[in-house]
């Protein structure tokens, strides 16, 4: 610990007590590695304000002192976004205990909630009103509002509302310097120069400390149908999806999943059953939703629309969920991959993003590259291909150990990947982050010009380099 460092948390354990002050190294463990268990860190202290205010002074006592801060909400980033450096130089600045929604306006459709807000306690406040906010993802439970807003998270309803840039009216936010950005008030028109709202969405922390953000939310559910089809290959699945977006506008998720995908939610999952009987190469996961009984319900439209399918031998097989509990056992199939592949062995994740039309010929060209350089991996995508992002995964053969088989071949395989994807015209972050994994191929894949932009804006609001340091770009240590 560095003598401004123990000085700031001797400083604010007696202005913030302590609830607002944690050394514990028990209580401080948890928060100290990513979810994925594959970076770890270190600090002296996890600083937890629980207003704007606080969040104001802390940030300027460190930003004069020289200490830097990892902003942190629910530890859920697939990148190692939120952990801290090794060398126990940072403070963690946690958001969870400013976790309340400050407003939820039905009439405007939009509510304010602060940063420690847990997205699924979003949901409730939300739905209470008669409104949602049409963003979800399988972390819901524990991602909170800031984290969301700081990586431009995506989800399973990009397709039809956008990443949380497109959802998100104003942010409310404290800078480097402790200086408060107020631009919670949602203004369809705002032409006073650079959009610092935007530029914060997706920053990472690196730019200032999302303390509150305005979001747009959307009129509730009336009736929705989930559907699960099997089929051949992912040609067809968009050639389905281009057809259903064509006949109505109430598909709000489309997601593909691989055949060994979901055996190995089959075989780790508990309770987990397969929707379908026989064998299918590949399956789709459709979600249409109404919000008024006017018209013809999700369920019918999407009885003919794969009835259609299946006639023209689009798809082989389907079925729509009969209640609300196997349409949630739909998704939990879904969602639940990530951490089937987790129980089933070491695997390399890539979050990965091509034009949508590329995408189905990437899929098949891309694993077979992958399998063909690295021998005994399994190579497969799964995700969101309405929206040409998909969650790449590299399986290790069955009897490579670990440990070894990370360090050996793991730096081999994500280079080759994403050179694939550069050469689709993609991209090696879709909606994860770049965080500290990502960085250096961030580095070796950008152009000139991207890479300079992005220090000279991180310098210009941050010259102190002291808000997530080791994030997003790699800079010179300041002096």
């Amino acid at each position: 610990m560095t003598h401004a460092a123990d000085a700031i948390i001797h400083l604010l354990s007696e202005s913030l007590g302590p609830k607002g002050v944690i050394t514990d190294p028990q209580d401080i463990a948890p928060w100290l590695v990513d979810w994925r268990g594959r970076f770890h860190g270190q600090t002296p202290a996890i600083l937890a304000p629980s207003s704007t205010a606080e969040v104001s002074m802390i940030v300027a006592l460190a930003n004069e002192a020289g200490v830097a801060l990892v902003p942190q909400g629910g530890n859920t980033s697939m990148v190692g976004g939120a952990t801290p450096p090794e060398d126990g130089t940072a403070l963690i600045l946690s958001m969870r205990r400013m976790n309340r929604i400050r407003q939820v306006d039905p009439i405007g459709n939009l509510a304010i909630a602060e940063a420690g807000v847990i997205l699924a306690d979003l949901h409730d406040a939300a739905k209470a009103a008669g409104r949602r906010f049409p963003l979800t993802l399988g972390a819901r439970g524990s991602a909170t509002i800031g984290g969301l807003a700081s990586t431009n998270a995506g989800g399973t309803q990009v397709l039809r509302f956008g990443t949380m840039r497109a959802l998100v009216a104003g942010i409310e936010a404290v800078l480097p310097d402790g200086s408060i950005h107020d631009g919670l008030a949602a203004l369809k028109k705002d032409n006073r120069g650079y959009e610092l709202t935007q530029l914060l969405v997706g920053a990472e922390g690196t730019l200032g400390v999302i303390t509150a953000a305005t979001l747009r939310l959307v009129p509730d559910v009336h009736a929705r149908a989930v559907a699960w089809a099997g089929l051949a290959s992912p040609d067809a699945a968009l050639a389905v999806l281009r057809r259903m977006e064509a006949a109505t506008d109430m598909i709000e998720s489309f997601e593909i999943v691989p055949d060994h995908s979901l055996g190995l939610v089959l075989a780790h999952v508990p309770g987990a059953r397969a929707p379908l009987d026989g064998a299918h190469a590949w399956h789709i996961l459709v979600e249409a939703v109404s919000i008024s009984n006017a018209g013809e319900p999700p369920s019918a439209i999407l009885e003919r629309l794969l009835g259609s399918a299946i006639a023209d031998g689009l798809i082989a097989d389907a079925v729509i969920a009969a209640s609300e509990t196997q349409a949630e056992a739909f998704w939990r199939l879904r969602d639940s991959i990530s951490a089937a592949e987790r129980a089933s062995g070491p695997a390399v994740q890539h979050d990965i993003s091509v034009p949508v039309a590329a995408m189905p010929g990437f899929m098949i060209s891309a694993a077979s590259a992958v399998e063909a350089r690295f021998t005994g991996t399994t190579a497969g995508a799964f995700g969101h291909l309405g929206d040409g992002n998909v969650h790449f995964h590299v399986r290790a053969p069955a009897d490579a150990d670990a440990e070894r088989w990370y360090a050996e071949q793991a730096p081999l395989i994500t280079p080759f990947v994403h050179d694939l994807v550069t050469a689709a015209g993609g991209s090696i972050s879709a909606e994860h982050g770049i965080g500290q994994m990502k960085r250096a191929e961030l580095e070796r894949l950008s152009s000139p010009a991207r890479l300079s932009a992005l220090r000279a804006i991180k310098l210009a609001l941050d010259p102190g380099q002291i808000m997530n340091p080791g994030k997003l770009v790699a800079l010179a240590p300041a002096r």
